[in-house]
């Protein structure tokens, strides 16, 4: 069985929460945790560096793009973005983990995004309707890291190679955070 946890970051501007509550609605009925900054952030939470440590410990970042994100040169959005794209310094190229959605028309050659953005296919989600092709895709990315054979470490010699284990990581409670323009 797979944990979805960790999973997605969902970054929007706050005027496509709607789009956004709707695409983290339909992750969380495929059994994804989602954190929603509406309902997880209360009173006197760091909020900012809940959204630092959820875009540092997801595997996927998917960026909701419209014409509100077009029409707004600046927006906390902007920063989660470069925050992802930052975080994407230290993959692999063939890792996947910016998932670029336009829920309108927005022509990717012209929008206002990170160039990374237009080095992956973006996906068109017309209203943040997310589909059941989309959710199957979205759980095979994040499938995919967990079909990755572990790395051997060998003794030099021809000993059996050993499994290295991987560190335990923290659980956060929650992994797809959505995280609206507070500016």
């Amino acid at each position: 069985m797979i944990e979805f946890s960790k999973a997605v970051f969902l970054s929007y501007a706050s005027e496509d929460a709607d789009a956004a509550g709707r695409i983290c609605e339909a992750l969380r009925a495929a059994g994804i945790e989602v954190w929603f900054d509406r309902s997880e952030l209360r009173g006197g939470d760091a909020w900012a560096r809940q959204i630092h440590e959820r875009i540092r410990d997801c595997r996927l970042f998917m960026a909701i793009i419209s014409v509100h994100t077009e029409a707004r040169d600046e927006g906390y959005f902007r920063r989660e973005w470069k925050l992802a794209v930052d975080r994407t310094h230290d993959m692999a190229e063939r890792k996947a983990f910016l998932v670029p959605v336009a829920i309108d028309d927005t022509p990717e050659r012209s929008a206002s995004v990170p160039d990374k953005f237009r080095d992956v296919q973006w996906t068109r989600l017309r209203g943040g309707e997310a589909t059941p092709a989309f959710v199957a895709r979205i759980i095979t990315l994040i499938s995919a890291e967990h079909s990755r054979p572990e790395p051997l470490v060998g003794t030099g010699s021809m000993s059996a190679p050993t499994v290295q284990p991987r560190p335990a990581s923290r659980r956060l409670g929650s992994s797809v955070g959505l995280a609206a323009s507070l500016f």
